[in-house]
């Protein structure tokens, strides 16, 4: 029997490596999520399984909510309660996490040159709630959006497209899965995002109670800079919604 596969190509032989550990390193130290089987490793490619499905929509966003919250809390119990903010974070495999900071401070300076955020000062404000975000304990961020979790027909989660990876707090990639799904559908309401974050709270904490304590005032900080930094992508690749003008600065 022959299964349907799909192939990932990249330039160069470091990102497909790279991509290579970190997809290996999410099913070592992050089991709750599912991923599509990994069948071939090439110099410049990756060959999968293929996964028939849809995109995740607004009504999977408790299940999803709930599969981020053990994925997190699992893989901070194996192998990230040691991380912290300001340092990319090593394996003895060779895999490699950016920080929390440093590629976000470049993504916000960026933004401002490209005049998504109008003036100097307003680059500072969002730095500024940048560094305030950056407490621990931390989790992986992996992009969380609706095209990247896969709903099959017998109603599974698959997650795919796990290239890059990188350190973030508890609860910043929910915001951007959050943050997406309005721009793919339109706004959520407003019980939607807090049973999302009840759900994630609750499956986190379940693995240490400090784990469970994103509150809504971080989730928000969180959102207002997925406004900033998803803003060049309005009107692309499906992000067809604007996100509501960010309360800061």
């Amino acid at each position: 029997m022959t299964f349907a596969q799909f192939t990932k190509r990249y330039d160069t032989p470091e990102r497909a490596a790279a991509a290579a550990r970190h997809y290996r390193w999410l099913h070592q130290h992050a089991k709750p999520l599912r991923q599509p089987t990994l069948h071939l490793a090439g110099p410049y490619s990756l060959t999968f399984e293929r996964i028939e499905g849809r995109p995740a929509r607004p009504e999977d966003l408790p299940r999803i909510a709930e599969l981020l919250g053990h994925a997190h809390g699992v893989a901070w119990r194996s192998d990230l309660r040691s991380a912290s903010q300001g340092t990319a974070h090593h394996f003895h495999d060779g895999t490699r996490f950016d920080d929390y900071l440093g590629p976000r401070q470049t993504a916000l300076r960026r933004r401002h040159e490209q005049g998504h955020l109008p003036d100097k000062a307003s680059l500072h404000a969002m730095l500024c709630l940048l560094n305030g975000t950056a407490r621990g304990p931390f989790a992986f961020y992996k992009d969380s959006n609706p095209r990247n979790f896969i709903i099959t027909p017998a109603g599974d989660i698959v997650t795919v497209d796990t290239d890059d990876l990188s350190l973030a707090p508890m609860g910043y990639d929910l915001a951007k899965l959050i943050a997406t799904l309005h721009l793919t559908y339109g706004p959520l309401t407003e019980q939607a995002v807090k049973a999302a974050l009840f759900a994630y709270n609750t499956a986190a904490g379940r693995y240490d109670a400090g784990l469970g304590a994103t509150d809504r005032a971080r989730l928000d900080d969180y959102l207002t800079l997925h406004a900033v930094l998803t803003a060049p992508y309005i009107g692309r690749n499906g992000y067809d919604y604007g996100l509501p003008p960010y309360p800061r600065p």
